[in-house]
């Protein structure tokens, strides 16, 4: 694996070099570093309509059960160095890590990156591997409440949210068609670990093509592979979203995406006399579907009301347990200023389970959410 990556890059590396010393008088005399302050807050309501379900999906057989609460989902702090022009540090931390155990969590990104061309740049540190439409898509602007139930079992399992690794990206086009890929090496344990837990590394790469430019129809697809103690493992996704014009106010954006893999992180949570041997039989799966009616108002403060309702159907152990959880989402986002500056959703996170499984967060629940977001 290490030999093709290098003949695959060398190129690659070689080209883009030369094409980075063509640099022009002006851009030289662009003063850095340069910073970029960022900032984030998601304050919610919560109130929980399940059957003895408290606010964070866990159902209770006895004892009181806490089903309405303020919360602070994400305070989040960012800057973003320029340190020349090809090179930029990136640093996220979130704050509203501190209200619980802090360990393995605050720290988000940490990462360097060098940009030699469009072609190609290298990252490395602690980020978000490219692997699905959310990985590409900040929290603050997306569709919904939050990322979906495959994107946060996904992340245990290595493959997405915050891993520290490195990571070769660029665009280019095929004909017509523009083409951007990811290519990622990872620890695959997550992020603010002192090191590996192993010595297997996690090996992903995307591929998105852009089949309309008019529509924003993009075709995203996504695999990967890797080693976990002695046993191989693997993911693979595809994806598609798009954007469509209705008229002057009116536009309707669609995200469809599905992912598979070995569901490892469950595996070795298990007690070795309590599974199979073999790891390709904890396997998860996903499907969503995130619907999107944006209708621009620009009237004084308010610029847009949307209305979203994401529905997926995701199966963490289907093999050997299976117990599909379908989540329906419903949403109001009433946006005040440009690019969600400021922003109030309210809405629904509904679950339904194949088998409800009393005392765990395998539960139906109905919970009702009132969220203010504020970014920076």
């Amino acid at each position: 694996m290490k030999i093709i990556f290098v003949f695959v890059f060398m190129p690659l590396l070689v080209h883009a070099q030369n094409e980075n010393q063509k640099t022009t008088d002006s851009e030289s005399s662009v003063k850095y570093p340069q910073f970029q302050f960022r900032g984030l807050l998601q304050a919610r309501y919560l109130e929980s309509f399940g059957d003895n379900v408290d606010v964070l999906g866990v159902h209770h057989s006895t004892g009181d059960v806490t089903q309405s609460s303020f919360d602070i989902k994400r305070m989040r702090v960012g800057l973003t160095t320029k340190l020349g022009e090809a090179t930029e540090v990136v640093i996220l931390v979130n704050l509203a890590d501190f209200k619980s155990d802090p360990k393995g969590k605050v720290l988000e990104n940490a990462y360097g990156k060098y940009t030699f061309n469009k072609y190609i740049a290298l990252t490395g540190g602690q980020f978000r591997p490219a692997f699905g439409i959310e990985e590409l898509v900040p929290v603050d602007i997306i569709k919904s409440f939050d990322f979906s139930n495959q994107y946060y079992e996904f992340g245990k399992n290595g493959w997405t949210s915050f891993q520290i690794g490195a990571s070769a990206s660029g665009v280019f086009d095929i004909g017509k068609i523009p083409v951007s890929y990811a290519v990622s090496v990872l620890n695959g344990n997550g992020k603010n670990q002192e090191m590996d837990n192993d010595n297997g590394k996690q090996y992903s790469t995307r591929w998105v093509f852009e089949l309309s430019k008019q529509h924003k129809i993009n075709l995203g697809l996504n695999g990967g592979i890797g080693k976990r103690s002695d046993q191989k493992v693997f993911a693979l996704g595809a994806d598609i979203t798009s954007d469509f014009k209705l008229t002057d106010r009116f536009t309707f954006d669609l995200q469809i995406e599905y992912k598979q893999g070995t569901n490892h992180n469950l595996y070795f949570s298990l007690p070795a006399d309590a599974r199979t041997p073999n790891v390709d039989d904890y396997q998860m799966r996903g499907v969503y579907f995130l619907p999107n009616l944006r209708y621009v108002v620009d009237y004084k403060k308010l610029t847009s009301l949307e209305l979203s309702c994401r529905f997926e159907s995701f199966d963490n152990n289907y093999k050997v347990n299976s117990n599909v959880r379908k989540t329906y989402t419903p949403m109001i986002s009433l946006e005040f200023g440009k690019a969600y500056l400021g922003r109030i959703e309210m809405g629904f996170e509904i679950d339904r389970y194949d088998k409800n499984i009393p005392d765990t967060s395998f539960y139906d629940d109905d919970l009702f959410l009132i969220q203010l977001q504020l970014r920076l």
